[in-house]
């Protein structure tokens, strides 16, 4: 007879997993242990030991993230169960259907203050969709079964607790019996189509706009198809949030790739002009850079009906799966002959391209343009190439130069925005595709957190994977400089060097260190050779980037008080004034020569009203 670890393990093999990201300790022991013989036995499931528990739960949440499959975690009693955390709120924040497995002591010990024995349920409650703790055989089926139901309908974690004596009890052949659920293993369809009066009128509201726009979200992934034939029929121009630059090509020429603080200036432009603006699949946060109320009429396709409604007034929120619903409005949506909308988005996008390059070869005195070193990163991306970013300015860089072509991938920790996500990340997307081409752009300071330790992960690994190329960049600038602009714009505060600078290390020795490829960067003529040899290199690369700290993460729009809290910050003995000065003119001044070449609206997004 199985027991509750083994049948655990086989539940979640028929569950769809293969892999587990995972950390061991005695609370989760017993059911370690049976790990350990499902693999001696042949029908276990891969088991990837990062250096962390944090990092198992950011690498189960990049996993669905790529895979559209449950990812799944495996820590041991509190200390490791408060580890995952952090990755646990990235799912729940991002809509990602993660089960975490977690260790418990004894049933006796509930309640009694012993070592390791918290109140893990109420700890979990606020993250997870669904917390439970298995308190006997006959209750381990419908528990395991209900948390990934519930995490692949509600998009979000759920966690089981497995107390360590049930971990290792006989699990019984269940028989009907009052209070024991026989459940199953299959998952339920989220393909959901509204009604077809719904339909109807999604369709009429489009139909009446002559300047619509789609803001598209992660939601709208795998229906990449469905949104560009609905924007072909109703002259849509197409925004993608940060994390959607994976669903829509950027080729297609009225994608004006983002909006807002590192989006494009097309993008505000659309903002400004729409008649019609259509969500799907996502939950944009920032409010501020949407259209003013009542300019335009809105609908929303989400399967999170609580996320439906809240950014801007709509007069339609359709519950519903993004690829189901489209397939079934397209019928009905007008082929509009006018095509202005479309082409103007386009025009503008042209000239927009040239003035990010046009930034990407300013030059700076205190180190490598960092955008010089994402335009050329983005020239040379392999297809079907993964990207992953990091919080803070490595995320104003990806947004501004990377381009993702249809049949590559890239994401980030969206909505918590959480530092170091970008090398687990990274390594999750090199276990699910190992035969693809792996890039972690990533700060000095998110890399100094944990993302240093997982080379170490990454050496343990890397024979398994087919493909063994996986590139991290560092940017080396010694500062935490999204915060350190943060202080400048929105606060009106001088940089404070006790918070913010970080302490220089050798990355590249440290690569070098590991018998990785380690290769510095610190001038811009050497970034086109740098990511040369990266990309002829059939191994491991870390690409040391010794990048200016003074290089302005400029919006599209620079609001008055943006440019008031700046000066202010300066004017009260910023460390960096004088090269902030000059670099900030530097970028400035490119920004207005090629928006007079490009003929973009400058007096538009210099206005406060925008």
């Amino acid at each position: 007879m199985a027991t509750v670890s083994e049948f655990v393990i086989q539940r979640v093999r028929e569950w769809g997993v293969s892999r587990v990201f995972a950390y061991p300790g005695d609370g989760i022991g017993e059911f370690d242990g049976a790990l350990g013989k499902a693999e001696r036995d042949g029908v276990g499931l891969q088991y990837v030991r990062p250096t962390h528990e944090e990092i198992c739960s950011l690498m189960a949440t990049a996993h669905a993230k790529f895979t559209g499959e449950v990812g799944v975690c495996i820590a041991t009693s509190s200390p490791g169960a408060f580890h995952l955390l952090n990755g646990l709120y990235d799912a729940q924040m991002d809509n990602q259907p993660v089960v975490a497995i977690i260790g418990q002591q004894g049933l006796n010990a509930l309640g009694t203050f012993t070592q390791q024995e918290s109140n893990l349920e109420r700890t979990m409650a606020d993250v997870a969709v669904y917390v439970q703790t298995i308190v006997s055989p006959e209750q381990a089926q419908a528990v395991v079964d209900t948390a990934f139901r519930t995490a692949l309908v509600r998009l979000g974690p759920a966690v089981i607790i497995l107390p360590h004596d049930v971990q290792g009890m006989k699990m019984p052949k269940l028989a009907p019996a009052n209070w024991v659920s026989r459940s199953s293993a299959v998952a339920p369809s989220t393909s959901i189509v509204p009604p077809q009066s719904e339909i109807l009128r999604a369709a009429a509201l489009i139909n009446a706009g002559n300047k619509v726009t789609f803001i598209v979200g992660h939601g709208a992934n795998g229906a990449t198809d469905e949104v560009l034939k609905a924007a072909q029929a109703c002259g849509a121009g197409l925004i993608t949030t940060l994390r959607a630059k994976q669903v829509i090509p950027s080729d297609v020429p009225y994608h004006s790739q983002q909006l807002g603080l590192l989006g494009s200036l097309p993008s505000v432009h659309q903002m400004s002009g729409c008649d019609t603006l259509v969500f799907l699949g996502t939950n944009y946060p920032y409010g501020q850079f949407l259209p003013a109320s009542g300019q335009a009429r809105a609908l929303q396709v989400d399967l999170k009906p609580e996320q439906m409604g809240l950014r801007y007034p709509t007069e339609l929120n359709l519950w519903g799966d993004v690829k189901a619903t489209l397939a079934a409005l397209i019928p009905h949506l007008d082929q509009k002959t006018d095509l202005s909308w479309q082409n103007t988005i386009a025009e503008e996008m042209v000239a927009w391209e040239n003035e990010m390059e046009a930034q990407a070869m300013v030059t700076y005195k205190d180190g490598v343009n960092p955008r010089r070193v994402y335009h050329e990163l983005n020239k040379r991306l392999p297809p079907r190439a993964i990207v992953t970013a990091d919080v803070g300015t490595t995320a104003d860089w990806y947004g501004h130069h990377i381009r993702l072509r249809r049949g590559m991938l890239g994401d980030l920790s969206g909505r918590l925005a959480s530092m170091l996500a970008a090398m687990p990340y990274a390594i999750a997307a090199k276990f699910a595709y190992s035969d693809r081409s792996v890039i972690c752009t990533i700060g000095d300071g998110a890399f100094q957190m944990l993302g240093m330790n997982e080379l170490i992960t990454i050496k343990k690994y890397l024979n398994e994977w087919d493909n063994p190329q996986l590139i991290i960049l560092v940017l080396h600038n010694d500062d935490l400089s999204q915060v350190s602009w943060e202080m400048r714009t929105e606060d009106a505060n001088p940089v404070w060097p006790t918070s913010q600078n970080v302490e220089s290390v050798d990355y590249a020795g440290w690569a070098e260190l590991l018998g990785f490829t380690g290769i510095r960067v610190k001038t811009d003529d050497e970034v086109e050779a740098a990511w040369d040899a990266a990309f002829a290199n059939r191994g491991i690369t870390l690409i040391d980037a010794y990048t200016s700290k003074n290089v302005p993460p400029l919006p599209p729009h620079i609001s008055r008080e943006f440019a008031k809290n700046t000066a202010e910050a300066l004017l009260k003995g910023d460390p960096d004034e004088m090269n902030v000065i000059r670099d900030s003119a530097k970028a400035l001044v490119t920004e207005g020569i090629e928006r007079v070449k490009g003929k973009l609206n400058i007096g538009q997004d210099r206005n406060d009203n925008d």
